[in-house]
C-alpha cells in the first residue's frame, strides 16, 4: 500500500486593495525548487521486507508530472538519495550519501533553454556535490513550469496496509522556489522562500505514525520544521 503525509508550499500575501485580506497561492513562472534537510537522529529499522520510505522534494509541473529527489530508506538498510521523474527511478546518487548530522540541499531545476532537467544534491558538511542531468530524449513535450510543490513523507508498504515508524529524525528547512532574472538566460535564478504550508496527505484517513513539529520562519526568512517519531492525521497547516 502506499501512504503519504505533508504540504504543499505556497506564498500568501496582502492583496493590494484591502489590508484585511490576504491570498495564498503557488507562484507563477517557477524554474527550480530546493530545500535542506538534517539528518538529525537514526531510528530502529522498522520497514517491512521488500518496502520502503522517502523524504520527498517533490515538484509537480503544468501537466502534473511530479519530479523528487527523495532520500529513500529500504528495508535492508540501503539508504540512498535518488533522482525521479513520472514515478520511476533515474538516477541513485553514488558520492552522497545519507550520514547522521549532515546538513544536505537539494535542488531541482527545470531549464527549458537546454531542454532538462537537472537534480542537484550537496553535502554541506564535507562539501561533497553531485549533479544528475536528465536529457531532452527522456523528456519529449514536458513543459517546463512548476505547479505545485510538496514537502513530507511517503510510505510504501509491501507486507501489510498501514504505514510504518519513520527511519530518521529531520529537520526540513530553506524550503525555496526559484524564477528565472534574465530574459535571456533562463540559467539565472533568483531563489524566494515559502511563507505558508497547507496540508495534503492520500486522504486514507489513516493515523500516520510521524510527527511534523516545531514550525517556524527561521533568521534566514525560511520555513523550518522537525520530522520525529509521533502521531498525526494531517500535514502542516502554517500561514494561511
Amino acid at each position: 500500500m502506499h501512504y503519504w503525509v505533508g504540504s504543499h508550499c505556497l506564498v500568501t500575501e496582502r492583496e493590494k486593495d484591502s489590508l484585511k485580506r490576504f491570498r495564498t497561492f503557488f507562484p507563477s513562472g517557477v524554474i527550480s525548487v530546493a530545500d535542506r534537510i538534517t539528518i538529525a537522529d537514526e531510528m530502529v529499522n522498522n520497514i517491512p521486507d521488500k518496502s520502503w520510505m522517502l523524504y520527498l522534494l517533490e515538484i509537480f509541473n503544468s501537466q502534473d508530472v511530479a519530479l523528487e529527489l527523495n532520500l529513500i530508506c529500504q528495508f535492508d538498510g540501503q539508504d540512498y538519495f535518488e533522482a525521479i521523474f513520472r514515478g520511476v527511478n533515474q538516477y541513485r546518487f553514488v558520492h552522497v550519501l545519507p550520514v547522521i548530522g549532515h546538513t544536505y540541499d537539494r535542488q531541482i531545476f527545470l531549464d527549458s533553454q537546454k531542454q532538462a532537467i537537472r537534480y542537484t544534491l550537496t553535502d554541506k558538511d564535507n562539501g561533497q556535490y553531485e549533479i544528475y542531468d536528465l536529457s531532452a530524449r527522456d523528456i519529449a513535450g514536458f513543459s517546463f513550469q512548476g505547479s505545485r510543490q510538496f514537502t513530507g513523507i511517503e510510505w510504501w508498504n509491501k507486507m501489510r496496509n498501514s504505514p510504518y515508524p519513520i527511519k530518521y529524525e529531520i529537520e526540513v528547512s530553506q524550503l525555496l522556489f526559484g524564477l528565472s532574472d534574465s530574459p535571456s538566460d533562463k540559467g539565472s535564478i533568483t531563489f524566494y522562500p515559502y511563507n505558508a504550508l497547507l496540508p495534503n496527505d492520500d486522504r486514507s484517513k489513516t493515523s500516520y505514525p510521524v510527527s511534523m513539529s516545531n514550525v517556524k520562519i527561521k533568521e534566514d526568512g525560511c520555513i523550518s520544521y522537525y520530522v520525529t517519531p509521533g502521531r498525526c492525521s494531517t500535514g502542516i497547516r502554517y500561514g494561511c
